[in-house]
């Protein structure tokens, strides 16, 4: 059961939100789906890389478990966390793959035109998990938000719930809107979209490392 306040509720969320935007592979996967095998083939694509997101946040807690406990005794290493981010977004925004790049890779698996749901639900858990940028940024996300929930299991996994949650809900928007998406994503508003994305990855990064050499006080006086 969820135990958070609306504060980290909404953060939660709109993390969730803006990594619906990511594009890539899976966002123009999910959009052709829905456009060309209907709604619920969409939704069952997008289940298998929800379940490849869960897969990466386990991975990355569980496999950062050591490195979150020295986080709470020694602030510096929020340097690793931030470093992360700060790599995902200069990725993100010097990224320079156009929309048909993105349309091509996301055909490394073949399915056929006939709906197989399972099928597609392993389709989308495998274009998710081969990329080892989004494990990346789960890891940077978690040395951001561990330290914050005084590492507390249950409040980093309901966290990340509503991160899901939030991602699962924009998506259903985006397969219901599917047509509209793709007439409006030109290569330049694909371009801008992520630059946005990366530089927004990249302040987050630089926050976080300055939270590891600045006290709680001053950081606070120096954001607002």
């Amino acid at each position: 059961m969820l135990n958070m306040d609306f504060y980290d509720f909404k953060n939660a969320f709109l993390i969730g939100f803006f990594m619906a935007f990511m594009i890539g592979p899976v966002f123009f996967m999910l959009i052709q789906t829905s456009i060309l095998k209907g709604a619920r083939a969409a939704i069952a694509f997008d289940i298998g890389v929800i379940l490849g997101d869960i897969s990466f946040i386990l991975i990355a807690y569980y496999g950062s478990r050591s490195l979150l406990e020295k986080i709470k005794d020694d602030p510096r290493l929020f340097f690793l966390g931030g470093l992360a981010l700060i790599i995902y977004g200069l990725i993100t925004y010097l990224d320079k793959s156009n929309k048909k790049e993105a349309i091509e890779t996301s055909k490394i698996v073949n399915v056929p035109i006939r709906n197989n749901y399972l099928k597609l639900f392993f389709k989308g858990f495998f274009l998710n998990f081969i990329n080892i940028g989004v494990l990346a940024f789960w890891l940077g996300t978690i040395l951001v938000i561990g330290p914050t929930l005084n590492m507390n299991q249950n409040a980093i996994f309901s966290y990340f719930g509503v991160i899901i949650l939030g991602y699962f809900t924009t998506d259903i928007v985006k397969i219901i809107l599917a047509k509209q998406l793709k007439n409006k994503m030109t290569p330049f508003v694909i371009y801008k979209v992520k630059k946005i994305m990366g530089v927004i990855l990249i302040v987050f990064g630089f926050l976080l490392m300055l939270k590891g050499f600045i006290p709680n006080e001053r950081l606070e006086e120096f954001i607002h």
